[in-house]
């Protein structure tokens, strides 16, 4: 049986949103951007008039207004796209319980199984696009398709409040013209690769030698291969389904840059405290650490270690992480953001290999201290207890956001 996979993409959904929420800035060039005086002063998602002028998802403020003097700002709501987000998939539930998001505003749906009930793939495309704008006032475009990666294709390929058909007889004609950046997963890392070999086109990636690609790109390469010429058999997981959690983390960019070890250590331990909530409520210990390092230049590293005690404390784990950032980092620059993820998770008590060179009594000390702030903090609220030093200031934003990575798709090359 032929598989009917749909990919619905809520159309510049936080900025749709927020003209939801207040109509005096529908038909206006309006942007939704991040807090400068934070300098998170990105766009975020434009109305389509301020795409019209030319502002673009990921460009300063500042860049977007020189091409939109009367760009109207406003700052993300994001309770609002959380909810919105969930009343979408409300109507996506209605005709398929293989629902995998992809994002807040993005699905992929397996309607397989629901054609004999509600006609084929584009007949349940265009029931849905007209549902979520009668009942949420907002518009998607749905790609459908008989495999993930041209659902994805086609729902980006007609903006806004479209439907695109990509099935096995037309994906040569409608995909394989395309420049390879169009496929999703293809940075410029990657593209620049191809391009280095004379693959410009998506035709020209499917038509070159799989072991050349594999040379190139390693195992990503293959499946690149794979993916242009129809070959995707990843299935959409259900709504009962649950990854495994592959990674905790948490970064900030910070209000001034930092200028030496101490101011450095103290955003790490403010970053941890989260990341060790989040590792004890799931039940998790961290293997590893990794630290992301983004200096004044806007250069971003990333360095990455094994831990030999395992740990879920933020004392254990900003430690782990200071010491990496003492040995990788060399002070060239300030710092401008750092993160902190906890990686090689396991479950918590599964047991760690002692070594004479581990001071195991401290250790212990410092996973009970840190046990005992979780629940402090747990009952009583974050302001309840906390470090001294953080009590100084760290130079980050008042509100951090949380980040909790899942495993990822092959889908970033």
């Amino acid at each position: 049986m032929k598989r009917v996979i749909l990919h619905s993409d809520m159309n510049a959904c936080y900025a749709s949103i927020e003209a939801k929420l207040n109509p005096k800035l529908k038909g206006i060039p309006m942007a939704v951007a991040g807090n400068p005086e934070n300098r998170h002063g990105i766009i975020l998602a434009k109305s389509q008039e301020a795409k019209v002028m030319g502002v673009t998802t990921g460009e300063p403020i500042w860049q977007a207004m020189a091409k939109c003097p009367n760009l109207t700002i406003v700052p993300p709501h994001y309770e609002e796209y959380l909810k919105y987000s969930k009343l979408a998939r409300k109507v996506y539930y209605d005709y398929t319980n293989q629902v995998e998001p992809f994002g807040l505003d993005e699905c992929y749906l397996d309607v397989t199984g629901s054609t004999h009930l509600f006609g084929s793939g584009e007949d349940i495309a265009m029931t849905i696009k007209e549902r979520v704008k009668k009942e949420m006032g907002i518009t998607v475009s749905v790609g459908v398709s008989f495999c993930k990666i041209f659902a994805k294709l086609g729902s980006d390929m007609k903006k806004p409040d479209a439907i695109t058909v990509i099935d096995e007889e037309n994906f040569r004609d409608k995909v394989w013209p395309l420049e390879v950046r169009e496929l999703v997963g293809i940075g410029r890392a990657t593209e620049r690769k191809l391009h280095s070999i004379g693959v410009y086109t998506l035709g020209e990636l499917a038509r070159t030698d799989v072991d050349i690609l594999k040379d190139l790109l390693g195992i990503n390469g293959v499946y690149l291969w794979q993916y242009v010429n129809g070959k995707d058999v990843r299935e959409v997981h259900d709504r009962d389904f649950c990854q495994d959690i592959k990674t905790i983390g948490n970064s900030t960019t910070c209000r001034e840059d930092l200028v030496n070890n101490e101011e450095v250590f103290n955003v790490f331990q403010l970053l941890s405290l989260q990341v060790s909530r989040r590792l004890r409520d799931a039940g998790l210990e961290a293997g590893g650490i990794e630290v992301f390092v983004r200096d004044t230049k806007l250069y971003s590293y990333h360095f990455q270690r094994v831990i030999n005690l395992a740990s879920q404390s933020s004392i254990n784990i900003a430690k782990e992480g200071m010491e990496l950032f003492r040995e990788k980092y060399r002070w060239d620059l300030p710092v401008r953001a750092l993160g902190i993820r906890a990686i090689n998770l396991r479950k918590e008590g599964t047991g760690s290999q002692l070594d004479v060179f581990s001071d195991y009594k401290k250790f212990e000390k410092n996973e009970s201290c840190d046990k005992a702030i979780y629940e402090i903090r747990k009952k009583y609220g974050n302001e309840a207890i906390s470090f001294a030093s953080l009590s100084l200031d760290t130079k980050t934003p008042k509100e951090l956001n949380e980040v909790i990575t899942l495993p990822m798709s092959h889908y970033n090359f």
